[in-house]
């Protein structure tokens, strides 16, 4: 797995050959292929082994804060879409637990969505603040339903024209008489025919938006439910990340969604170690030697990425870590002149 790690981060891509290219180790290129898919389609190379540690201990270095967690989908490989969970940090989206299945478009079903999260629950330190976003596919009230079993906050988008019940008073078109710049709070309601709730729903019209918004909530209040749903646009960085500006998750040849879980497994890892780097840099001065004086234009994966060619480049011994708490002490820092 650390072979694939390192020829994934050093081609940009998960194909067999062109990780093999970037992860010599004294054999024939060929023989580091077969090792990697070997390993892709070994049973017994499995998320709760070999990832799930990690991420044990990315969320406890991560909880003295609230977490907020996103969903969201995407297509990977060929012909498979991946549903992923991942808590946000400072602008990135960094993988917890995902499901592959195959399909090119289209939602999950909703039992889906339950099961990714009862598999990301078991990992959160327990007495964790978690703020849990979704966009429209994840509003379903068996999903609301275990999310606020497990004692978490909750922010989804939902549609203009659902369903909803204020003593007895039932209505649709939350849409109507928005204008830019408009918040509309509708607390205490049931949601739906099914009268699930009560809930909080916001009618929420962001002047950076084309459109208004529609959101349902547990939370009290539209302000602060406001200001968590805009952190969860950042999971879309991920994907893009992982596909057309990292990896290219989405030009691998795997067309079965198991191997294509498996394989998560070293990109992810990748992905969360190169941010790693990008933290790293921007704590110990390494970013102005390499990018900017005056500011920072790189995303933390980005910068990741150039901090791990410059060491590569100059022989640094380079930090390898898969969690964002950065120990100073025997670590290599730019020299006095090189600022």
């Amino acid at each position: 797995m650390a072979w694939m790690i390192s020829g994934i981060v050093g081609s940009k891509r998960v194909n067999y050959p062109e990780i093999a290219k970037k992860a010599p180790d004294g054999t024939k290129p060929t023989s580091r292929e077969k090792r990697y898919y070997r390993w892709v389609i070994n049973e017994k190379v499995d998320y709760e082994s070999y990832f799930s540690p990690y991420a044990v201990a990315l969320l406890l270095n991560l909880s003295n804060g609230p977490l907020a967690l996103a969903i969201d989908g995407s297509e990977v490989g060929r012909g498979c879409l991946a549903l992923m969970v991942s808590v946000i940090y400072k602008g990135r989206a960094l993988p917890l637990g995902w499901v592959v299945v195959k399909g090119n478009k289209g939602h999950f079903p909703e039992e889906t969505h339950v099961e990714l999260v009862n598999q990301v629950a078991e990992l959160v330190p327990e007495g964790t603040d978690v703020i849990f976003l979704g966009d429209g596919e994840f509003d379903g009230l068996t999903l609301q339903q275990t999310v606020d079993d497990y004692g978490w906050k909750y922010v989804c988008r939902t549609a203009k024209d659902i369903v909803l019940t204020d003593q007895d008073d039932e209505f649709q078109g939350l849409e109507l008489g928005l204008r830019p710049g408009d918040l509309t709070s509708i607390p205490a309601v049931t949601f739906t025919r099914e009268h699930y709730g009560p809930v909080h729903v916001i009618a929420w019209w962001d002047k950076a938006y084309k459109d208004p918004i529609f959101l349902v909530t547990n939370m009290d209040l539209a302000q602060e439910a406001c200001f968590w749903y805009k952190k969860r646009f950042r999971i879309e960085t991920f994907f893009s990340d992982q596909k057309s500006r990292g990896f290219h998750l989405h030009k691998s040849h795997l067309v079965n969604p198991a191997r294509l879980a498996t394989l998560m497994i070293a990109a992810c890892l990748a992905y969360i170690w190169m941010v790693f780097l990008g933290t790293f840099a921007t704590q110990t001065g390494w970013d102005k030697i390499i990018h900017r004086t005056d500011r920072c234009d790189l995303s933390l994966f980005q910068l990741g990425l150039s901090l791990l060619e410059h060491f590569l480049n100059e022989g640094i011994p380079i930090p390898v870590a898969f969690q964002m708490d950065i120990h100073l002490d025997d670590v290599p820092h730019p020299l006095p002149h090189d600022f």
